[in-house]
């Protein structure tokens, strides 16, 4: 099981990096706890179709739903992870992401505001030996497509901390990426869902795209 995930997860990432017309897919995760793991329903068709007009990556134009626990995951070489508040995995949901991320997954994890300590206690259970590591704005994740020297961008202001991303690195590669303080999620959405100036969109749409083309082109 293990080498036919390795492979399909092979495949999909280098036809993705490559342009091809692939209809490479990239989910929601739909997690345990209450948390409204729903939140911004406009968001990622927003996203995929900037990165599709932007960095031609042709990815399929709607995004999927995935449990944390369904082998469907592996079917997503990017999954993304939003939300408010509490956020669950049980044991088979942690041995299941952390499967996902060690043979190719990326998990993008983006704090619509106030998960920072249940997305911290429940990535302990998929890594409990491995810390979040801040990526400093020298990192190619912020220069990938889309220059932003100081780092990542600042979308909605909650308690007047500065924008974080953090990483999850199996060997030398980023599986999983921890956007703090910054609510790029929020800024994909739909204009009318947030009223954001479209100057500040934009700079959530390219931050999300540079994440995109980083992904498929590790």
């Amino acid at each position: 099981m293990t080498n036919r995930i390795l492979f399909l997860l092979t495949i999909l990432l280098s036809l993705a990096a490559s342009g091809q017309n692939t209809s490479v897919k990239i989910a929601l995760l739909k997690y345990g706890g209450g948390g409204d793991w729903y939140g911004d329903p406009t968001a990622l068709t927003n996203l995929i179709a900037f990165c599709n007009r932007e960095l031609g990556s042709g990815i399929y134009p709607e995004y999927a739903t995935v449990e944390t626990g369904s082998s469907e995951i592996f079917n997503y070489p990017f999954v993304h992870l939003t939300g408010h508040g509490n956020v669950v995995f049980s044991d088979s949901d942690a041995r299941n992401l952390r499967l996902y991320l060690e043979a190719g997954g990326f998990l993008h994890i983006d704090d619509n505001y106030g998960m920072d300590p249940y997305i911290r206690r429940e990535m302990k259970k998929v890594f409990p030996e491995k810390e979040f590591v801040e990526l400093p704005p020298s990192h190619p994740l912020f220069s990938k497509k889309f220059p932003f020297p100081e780092g990542l961008p600042k979308i909605h202001e909650h308690d007047n901390k500065p924008p974080q991303a953090f990483g999850i690195f199996v060997g030398s590669r980023l599986a999983c990426l921890y956007t703090y303080e910054s609510d790029l999620s929020d800024g994909w959405e739909d204009i009318e869902v947030h009223k954001d100036p479209e100057e500040i969109r934009q700079k959530a749409l390219m931050m999300g795209a540079n994440i995109i083309a980083f992904v498929f082109g590790q």
